[in-house]
């Protein structure tokens, strides 16, 4: 049987991907040296839940952990972004990948995951994560696009209002978060949604791949199918009896967090791999920013923005 084996496009993690051609079937060989754990044994496990829970998801084919790789099931190339894109009514669509972040909640969670000689456990997102994560605005974004000395200070005193704000989401983490769920993930295999990058998931609030999916900044969508999304997820979440303005409040929440951290990974992804495909984003990111800061939760954090920066000034990136 003749093999041949081509590399394809990655994403913005260590790993690379090929396609692997046997005969007339395909599979897909993920490569990783750094974080290999992660994005080879935590991947595959990852796609067993989510396949054992009626979710499509690649499946293990060969486990070649110590060569540095893993063979997968091949999705193929039919990207869910390129399918609606120029569609003027997205609704439906989108509609049915809220459907399937409902889908993703309902598993149980379980703490600790086996996988042969291996132990998974998916962690819990605390405030101590959240902070984690938006610190990268600051080290990143603020240190090399506005090349401000002072980032470490006002990061201090930006700091100190996020804790206050993270302090306010109402809901516990308590329900399984896929962490990248956006469209770029989703392919379109055999008439299912597959769903791919599954190697972060983690127990946490279940807004946040709401505001992933709602508030991606690779797509641009208009607010009001922002909004009939958002509704459309609280009329059928598990969280239903729950009043909208607390589901509101740790979307807006959740939205601003990962948006900020967002803004700091595109600079990473730029200044130390050379990725600098990302920056293209930062002008609606900022957009997205703006919109949530309109929450009135971000009254102190709107002052401070004003204070310490200008924001049209914020979405004009520098000489990197």
């Amino acid at each position: 049987m003749n093999f041949k084996i081509k590399k394809i496009s990655g994403d913005a993690s260590f790993r690379e991907f090929y396609r692997l051609k046997k005969g007339k079937k395909t599979s897909i060989i993920v490569y990783a040296e750094k974080e290999k754990f992660k994005n080879l044994i935590t991947y595959a496990v990852v796609n067993k839940i989510l396949n054992e829970n009626n979710i499509h998801a690649p499946k293990l084919i060969n486990n070649y952990y110590k060569k540095n790789m893993i063979e997968i099931s091949d999705f193929g190339n039919k990207q869910f972004y390129k399918q609606i894109i120029k569609k003027k009514d997205k609704f439906k669509d989108y509609k049915n990948l809220i459907k399937l972040i409902l889908q993703i909640q309902k598993i149980k969670i379980r703490q600790k995951y086996k996988f042969g000689k291996f132990q998974i456990n998916l962690r819990k997102y605390t405030i101590s994560n959240l902070h984690k994560e938006s610190d990268l605005f600051f080290d990143w974004y603020v240190k090399y696009s506005l090349r401000n000395k002072n980032y470490k200070k006002i990061k201090k005193i930006f700091k100190k209002e996020l804790n206050r704000i993270y302090k306010k989401l109402n809901f516990n983490n308590n329900t399984f978060v896929h962490r990248d769920f956006h469209i770029s993930n989703i392919m379109i295999d055999k008439k299912k949604l597959g769903l791919l990058d599954s190697q972060d998931a983690i127990i946490g609030n279940p807004l946040y791949d709401v505001a992933s999916l709602i508030d991606d900044v690779r797509i641009n969508l208009k607010e009001n199918l922002q909004d009939k999304l958002f509704k459309y997820y609280c009329l059928n979440s598990k969280l239903k009896k729950e009043s909208n303005q607390k589901l509101k409040n740790d979307f807006d929440i959740l939205s601003l967090q990962r948006n900020l951290k967002i803004l700091g990974i595109f600079v990473r992804l730029y200044k130390r791999d050379g990725k600098r495909q990302y920056l293209k984003y930062i002008p609606y990111t900022w957009q997205l920013i703006e919109r949530r800061l309109n929450n009135p939760s971000f009254q102190n954090l709107n002052l401070l923005f004003k204070k310490f920066f200008k924001i049209k000034r914020l979405k004009k990136m520098r000489n990197l």
